[in-house]
């Protein structure tokens, strides 16, 4: 059974910085290309970073040079580490392998505000 844990997420003010992990189970995460979305209240779930099937990264714009994706093969988790946070990052967070929409977890809930 494909299942995702996601947390880390919380309450911080604008400039601050969280860390979200995503514990994966019933499948590796180094079999697949990972990817962190988000959706916004009103919003449609966006993809925010991620792998590509040939290993590299791409990263919605909104988050270029502010985010960074990473994985740990050994734990089976996958990172979010979010840097230079603003009000327009609130959102709930996700991951998941990219274009695999049967499993989803319960997100994490980041909200920037002052």
């Amino acid at each position: 059974q494909v299942q995702f844990v996601e947390s880390g997420g919380g309450l911080v003010q604008p400039g601050g910085s969280l860390t979200l992990s995503c514990a994966a189970s019933g499948f590796r995460v180094s079999a697949f290309p990972m990817t962190w979305l988000r959706q916004a209240p009103g919003k449609q779930r966006e993809l925010v970073v991620g792998f590509t099937t040939t290993g590299r990264v791409r990263y919605a714009e909104s988050v270029k040079g502010r985010f960074t994706i990473s994985r740990d093969d050994v734990k089976n988790t996958v990172t979010l580490q979010m840097n230079s946070l603003k009000s327009e990052d609130t959102a709930v967070y996700y991951c998941n392998i990219a274009g695999a929409d049967r499993y989803w977890g319960q997100g994490t809930q980041v909200t920037v505000s002052a």
